[in-house]
């Protein structure tokens, strides 16, 4: 997730470590706060893989300071990342699949319809398991309240992805 956000921050402009980590919290903070022990990595196995690039400079006021910038083969990483498959696990699905939906833009209109499609399957599928275990366990009142809730929160997503769709249809 982290390399995602990243290249998504680096496409609009070149920044430092620093920017990076400002421009995440940015926009967003509602979904993650990554730290700069989770970012300085990132960085780095993204330079080494060639989505990333470096400049080192001087500052004005004499430190060294070390931009990073995206490249043409990071852009295609970042739409890869976008596009992967749902996450399984249904504890990282949803703030993954948010962050994915907040960055869609960048996708052409195929692409964009193709995450919609491969969020939506999964977050359905994960309703249909959560409707099966309230179905068929004898739960207690304080653990088929959480699941009714994720139920609930999952059909709300889904919606939001509807209104995805339809906008997109009305371009």
């Amino acid at each position: 997730m982290i390399e995602l956000l990243i290249l998504f921050e680096l496409r609009k402009q070149v920044l430092t470590m620093y920017g990076i980590s400002r421009e995440i919290l940015g926009d967003f903070s509602v979904l993650t706060t990554p730290s700069y022990g989770t970012i300085k990595p990132a960085l780095r196995r993204l330079e080494k893989n060639g989505f990333v690039k470096t400049q080192k400079t001087i500052t004005d006021g004499g430190r060294p300071a070390m931009f990073y910038s995206i490249t043409e083969d990071g852009i295609n990483e970042l739409k890869s990342l976008i596009l992967a498959p749902p996450l399984v696990n249904p504890i990282q699905f949803l703030p993954m699949a948010r962050i994915k939906l907040a960055c869609a833009d960048i996708l052409e209109d195929i692409e964009q319809k193709k995450l919609f499609k491969d969020l939506k399957v999964k977050a359905e599928s994960i309703i249909v398991d959560t409707n099966n275990l309230i179905t068929f366990k004898d739960l207690s009142f304080y653990p088929k309240l959480v699941y009714d809730n994720l139920i609930l929160e999952y059909k709300n997503f889904i919606m939001l992805i509807e209104g995805f769709e339809h906008a997109g249809s009305g371009k």
